[in-house]
């Protein structure tokens, strides 16, 4: 009799999953290798017809990124078109909406969001502003953990950068859509990285989860429909738009699409951050891309898959 792994490994033997080439990553510069300012991200591809995404509005963006299964890279993995739809296309009583973006990346052994403020930070700047139009939003607040210094350094300047070349602000990037993007300086709590405790922080109180519902996209900072998203669902938005939803939906498996960064570390030979095609082997994203379990595969315990909340992975999930 076999095993539910067994059962599984068998339905999915057709499809070797993994193995993501060069030029289908979205994060060509996440071990700095070159510089983040603005005019080489724009040489990387970084805000190239930005404008005509922002001008053919809501209804198109939020299409292509329900096309694409683009789902929340934070942890909990909700269908992020449908999310970004539940903002209001209209306040009855003229109240704005906001777009937050938690970079407060406090879960122990989550690193990766802080390789794109800190190397690709256009990426999630050009996002916000993509993002923040698909949702009708007039800004964007982008919430830092309170220990990235360099990290916030990087994004302020990137923000800057941006401003001085009209790609946000008053007329951005010359649609004739207004679009403010302000970064916000967390103080090392660990629970603002839950939505409303990070809300209640942004407006200047003690960051305590507030009770749901009300949610936040009817009542959220300010008192105004909000969305809080996570920092690497941001910056992928305008590279699936340029290279179509079907592109990304290519990818991984049905319901599970795309590619993703994977921060590994512990016991691994070559601990590291790296983008691949999800629904990749365990096995395969250990071996390939961190040179192999310390002392060999047959020395695996077990794997933490994301964060101390979350169950342990044992060698029969290898496939």
């Amino acid at each position: 009799m076999s095993t539910d792994g067994e059962e599984w490994r068998a339905s999915n033997a057709e499809k070797r999953y993994g193995g993501l080439k060069d030029e289908d990553r979205i994060f060509t510069n996440i071990y700095g290798e070159y510089s983040y300012h603005i005019d080489e991200a724009m040489k990387r591809g970084d805000w190239y017809r930005t404008k005509d995404m922002v001008v053919k509005g809501r209804d198109f963006i939020i299409d292509c990124i329900k096309r694409s299964g683009l789902r929340g890279r934070g942890g909990a993995g909700f269908p992020s078109g449908l999310k970004y739809s539940f903002m209001p296309k209209e306040s009855a009583d003229g109240r704005p909406s906001y777009l937050v973006i938690n970079a407060d990346e406090s879960e122990p052994g989550t690193c990766k969001d802080r390789e794109i403020m800190r190397s690709d930070p256009h990426k999630l700047v050009e996002g916000a502003l993509v993002v923040g139009r698909g949702m009708g939003a007039r800004a964007a607040y982008i919430y830092i953990r309170g220990e990235f210094i360099h990290e916030r350094k990087c994004l302020e300047i990137a923000v800057q950068e941006a401003y001085d070349k009209g790609m946000i602000g008053k007329n951005a990037c010359n649609s004739g859509y207004d679009f403010d993007v302000y970064v916000h300086f967390g103080a090392g709590a660990y629970i603002c990285g839950e939505e409303t405790a990070l809300i209640e922080s942004l407006e200047g109180k003690q960051g305590k989860p507030r009770l749901k519902p009300p949610f936040p996209a009817n009542i959220g900072l300010y008192g105004c429909p909000t969305t809080v998203t996570n920092v690497e669902t941001v910056a992928v938005v305008p590279t699936i738009i340029r290279r179509g939803p079907e592109w990304f939906a290519g990818f991984g498996r049905k319901n599970n699409a795309g590619t993703k960064l994977f921060c590994v570390s512990g016991h691994v030979n070559n601990p590291s951050t790296f983008e691949e095609e999800m629904s990749v082997p365990m096995k395969d994203l250990l071996e390939k891309h961190c040179g192999g379990v310390t002392g060999g595969w047959d020395n695996l315990l077990a794997v933490i898959p994301g964060g101390s909340s979350v169950p342990l992975l044992t060698k029969v999930s290898d496939s």
